[in-house]
């Protein structure tokens, strides 16, 4: 009895610490896009992932060929949101870091895109994720869209009063 559940404890573990290898990196990066930091320093992000992974971890064997990867990334969708409400007051503005692609979007825009662009969650998944109509997904994720295409410019300090010099 107890070899049999040794057996399938160590099973369980190879079979997680597969999904982690192959997983890890871009759940990584889904949370580095939400929490709009630099790839090379995300303490945000590794906090955001290894809650997702925990919980993954602690539900495998009740997930019964629900998709692990879609579990880990609920979780991490979710615990952002709750985060961001708790710590911005609401989907306010935290401060994200220059060099991230997604610096110029609120939280909730930048989950709503990554989870419909990087992740490719349907606009119905996400709606249904986040308790928002469709509609609602469709316009913040549009929105979300042409700012992180058409960012704001911003002028260049002493560029407005410089002359050009004549060669």
């Amino acid at each position: 009895m107890r070899d049999r559940q040794a057996s399938r404890e160590a099973r369980r573990a190879r079979e997680f610490e597969a999904f982690v290898a192959g997983a890890a990196g871009r759940l990584l990066h889904a949370a580095t896009l939400l929490t709009a930091e630099a790839p090379d320093d995300n303490p945000r992000a590794r906090r955001l992932l290894t809650p997702a992974l925990a919980h993954t971890y602690a539900r495998w064997d009740r997930l019964h060929g629900e998709d692990p990867y879609d579990c880990a990334r609920q979780y991490l969708a979710t615990r952002f949101a709750r985060e961001a409400w708790h710590h911005y007051g609401g989907f306010a503005q935290s401060r994200p870091h220059p060099r991230s692609p997604l610096a110029e979007l609120a939280p909730r825009e930048r989950l709503i895109l990554v989870l419909r662009m990087y992740e490719g969650v349907a606009e119905e998944q996400t709606a249904a994720l986040l308790g928002l109509p469709v509609e609602r997904v469709h316009s913040i994720c549009d929105r979300a869209a042409a700012t992180v295409l058409h960012p704001t410019r911003t002028p260049v300090p002493g560029a407005a009063g410089a002359k050009a010099v004549p060669s």
